[in-house]
């Protein structure tokens, strides 16, 4: 039996993490996006351009990475109040407590995470 209210604990500091660094990243967004609107820069042309393009595309992917993260931790936590967090989505085996400990937002088992987040 998995001890459900270890991974909630797990879960929830990990989404209040995710949280906070989201207005972070925001914040970068706008940050670079000012930066890249108030110069002349060419971005194929310009050294400079191409790190603010740069820039702002990690910053748009790590922002896209935490939504996905807490979109994942917050169905976990759905999955807990439903009484099915632990069980595999595919084939419905209990999810080796291991694999919570490495992943506790998954809603699959090792044979059926290949391929899936």
């Amino acid at each position: 039996m998995v001890d459900i209210e270890r991974f909630r604990i797990l879960l929830q500091e990990q989404r209040d993490r995710k949280l906070a660094l989201l207005p972070a990243l925001r914040g970068d967004i706008l940050s670079v996006n000012a930066a890249r609107r108030d110069s002349n820069v060419d971005d194929e042309h310009d050294p400079e351009g191409t790190t603010i393009a740069f820039e702002l595309s990690q910053a748009s992917a790590l922002l896209e990475q935490s939504r996905a993260g807490l979109a994942q931790i917050d169905a976990a936590l759905t999955r807990m109040e439903n009484g099915s967090y632990g069980t595999c989505e595919v084939c419905g085996a209990t999810i080796p407590e291991g694999r919570l400990e490495a992943r506790p937002s998954t809603p699959y088992c090792l044979q059926h995470a290949s391929g899936r987040a």
